[in-house]
């Protein structure tokens, strides 16, 4: 295996956990980011099972000094950045007519806020590796609705955001594109059915049955299925690809 290095964001659970993994297969190092550090530790073992060197660096992204230290460690540790993957951030599910501003602030402080100052931070270190970026999305970001305003208004920034760098990133060599999965089940979603079905007079194994028919796809997304598209999308075989908005979603998105 070269010798090659990936930021993974969102590194403690969920989609960014299992993309971390995903990622040990193809490189040397993976510098793995999120507050959590006990569940750091619990996928940094998983990384150095599959042979890549793991670096844990637990703290908040929401911070704005934060970016400027994982990319200093990063450095530090193994003077290159080939691939950084922004996956943190969790934004509340409320309806539109009652989040606070505080809400909505903490939601862009680390999704969109967070993404945007580490990929700054890491530019010209990806530029001298000729690396690629991903900014991780979600389906609300084309469809948003007022239960989820924030969700959507969110997403959409970050799509927006991906293509602006992608742009710079042409005359740069920096690759950069955004996916935007769709309803993937991870704990955060267990929890947030967990939450819902009470209020709906439901039990969660019934909620988590009919949502997918509610909106028209099979079953649930795992995060291993959208962590091997953000691994094609850092490999050498993705390198023509840039500014590209990708979607996986199991056909919840009906339109063209």
């Amino acid at each position: 295996m070269t010798k090659s290095v990936a930021i993974v964001t969102g590194a403690s659970q969920g989609i960014g956990r299992a993309a971390a993994v995903r990622l040990a297969k193809d490189f040397s190092s993976i510098v793995l980011v999120a507050r959590n550090r006990d569940k750091l530790m619990e996928t940094a073992a998983k990384v150095k099972e599959l042979g890549a060197e793991p670096l844990i660096v637990d703290l908040d992204l929401a911070e704005a000094a934060s970016a400027r230290i994982v990319v200093e460690r990063t450095l530090a540790a193994f003077g290159r950045v080939d691939a950084l993957l922004n996956i943190a951030g969790a934004v509340p599910q409320i309806d539109l007519f009652e989040m606070t501003d505080k809400q909505w602030d903490d939601g862009m402080a680390l999704k969109l806020h967070g993404a945007r100052r580490l990929t700054i931070e890491a530019w010209q270190a990806l530029k001298a590796a000729g690396g690629a970026v991903v900014l991780t999305s979600g389906n609300s970001a084309i469809f948003p609705k007022a239960p989820y305003a924030a969700v959507g208004t969110i997403n959409a920034a970050i799509v927006a955001l991906a293509k602006a760098f992608a742009d710079r990133g042409i005359a740069d060599g920096v690759q950069v594109n955004s996916v935007l999965p769709g309803p993937v089940m991870t704990g955060r979603r267990r929890s947030y059915l967990e939450h819902w079905a009470p209020l709906h007079q439901t039990t969660v194994e019934e909620a988590m049955e009919q949502f997918p028919k509610d909106v028209g796809i099979a079953r649930y997304g795992e995060p291993e299925e959208i962590a091997e598209l953000l691994a094609f999308l850092v490999s050498p075989a993705a390198r023509w690809m840039t500014g590209s908005m990708l979607r996986m979603d199991g056909g919840e998105v009906k339109s063209i």
